[in-house]
């Protein structure tokens, strides 16, 4: 795996890791309203509240993941199927939901997808 995939991969991670931040630890402060485009009031009812937890986890695993296929595993394959993933992910959000989440989202993971191929 070359040093751009793995600094790509690695900012990746770092990204997820924020997600998970913001919606497992300040789940209901002002930068995840932001974030987000919810109220903070919104983001206190106990049901939104559970559910962006529940998500946060899953992007931290996800970020956990990345980490374990560059550094652990040095795993080009395994980065890049995770990558794929992700982008799957943000491009089902850009359509259901927000047009911006395949850059906001998915943007490092298409940059690290374009540097597997050199």
């Amino acid at each position: 795996m070359n040093i751009v995939t793995k600094i790509l991969a690695v900012l990746t991670a770092l990204e997820f890791l924020y997600i998970c931040y913001l919606e497992s630890v300040a789940t209901d402060s002002e930068k995840t309203a932001k974030v987000f485009g919810m109220s903070q009031e919104e983001l206190r009812r106990k049901s939104v509240n559970t559910l962006f937890k529940n998500q946060g986890i899953y992007n931290g695993l996800i970020a956990v993941m990345i980490f374990l296929s560059v550094f652990t595993f040095n795993s080009l394959k395994g980065v890049f199927c995770l990558m794929c993933y992700i982008i799957g992910v943000a491009a089902y959000g850009s359509i259901t939901s927000n047009p911006k989440i395949i850059l906001m989202q998915g943007g490092l993971a298409i940059l690290t997808v374009i540097s597997t191929f050199f």
